[in-house]
């Protein structure tokens, strides 16, 4: 298949229209003339992950987050993100890029978290348009359970990161009903205590929002790791794309973990600071 034809078939599943304004989405590099045999989906463009493209030889890179976000000059080779630039093109491979528009497609980032932790989705957290499209997701689980067990099968159902996985809230209040937004999610604070929710599932809750948050009454939070709330999606951007196009291009969904993190310590200290 063409590069063009793929591009088509991501387009219509995560619009381009529907991205963020100040987001940047779409084809980072590539001629939409080339053939494509072999797709590989990741949630971060990093050198690891253009590494693995070469190496199983892809023609397309398929990634959540963008290369270029803010403005740049120039794509020296010489510069991190150049490096990669130059990398891609001379191994003859894309980089194609679905960020917000991923995160309110139907299905989208969340319904993917959703879907990874056993929650049956019921609608959007925020709505954008009549037929269920917008940010975050609202599901329920099977039978509810205790924030306890609930934040271990968040962890179990989640790539392992250094940061692991942890909740603010009583440890036996039952959860049932739950928010969830894969990447940043503290704006949705809010939007969340109205949702009639007993947890949020999110990734980089910082410690002022959440504790506030927690003392007003809110619903219990579960932090995890940005990209391990992000890594659900790969395969749901690789079925959407076996779907379409299955049989005339492989489509593989990277296992290499970008998170950053790299090293974990429990503290032994007794006490803190104010």
């Amino acid at each position: 298949m063409k590069l063009a034809d793929v591009i088509a078939v991501l387009e219509s599943a995560y619009p381009p229209k529907t991205a963020e304004k100040w987001d940047a989405v779409g084809l980072v590099c590539g001629d939409p003339a080339e053939d494509v045999t072999r797709v590989l989906v990741c949630v971060d463009p990093a050198s690891s992950i253009v590494d693995e493209a070469v190496e199983v030889g892809a023609q397309l890179v398929v990634a959540h987050h963008p290369l270029l976000l803010r403005g740049v000059n120039g794509v020296p080779a010489d510069d991190p993100k150049g490096a990669l630039v130059h990398k891609l093109i001379r191994n003859g491979a894309a980089l194609y890029c679905a960020h917000t528009n991923a995160d309110s497609a139907l299905p989208g980032v969340s319904d993917a978290l959703a879907r990874a932790i056993g929650l049956t989705v019921t609608g959007p957290l925020e709505p954008a348009e009549p037929d269920g499209t917008g940010l975050g997701r609202i599901g329920e689980l099977p039978e509810a359970e205790p924030l306890s067990a609930f934040t271990r099968r968040v962890a179990g159902a989640l790539p392992a990161t250094v940061q692991g996985v942890r909740a603010a809230g009583d440890p036996n209040r039952l959860v049932k009903r739950v928010a969830v937004c894969g990447g940043a999610g503290d704006s949705f604070l809010e939007t969340v205590k109205r949702a009639g929710v007993d947890a949020y599932v999110t990734a980089d809750l910082r410690h002022h929002p959440a504790l506030e948050h927690v003392e007003s009454g809110g619903p219990a939070l579960v932090d995890v790791a940005h990209w391990a709330s992000e890594w659900p999606w790969c395969e749901q951007a690789a079925e959407i794309l076996r779907a379409a196009v299955g049989g005339r291009v492989d489509v593989l969904v990277s296992t290499r973990r970008t998170d950053p993190w790299t090293v974990g310590a429990s503290s032994t200290a007794a006490g803190g600071h104010a």
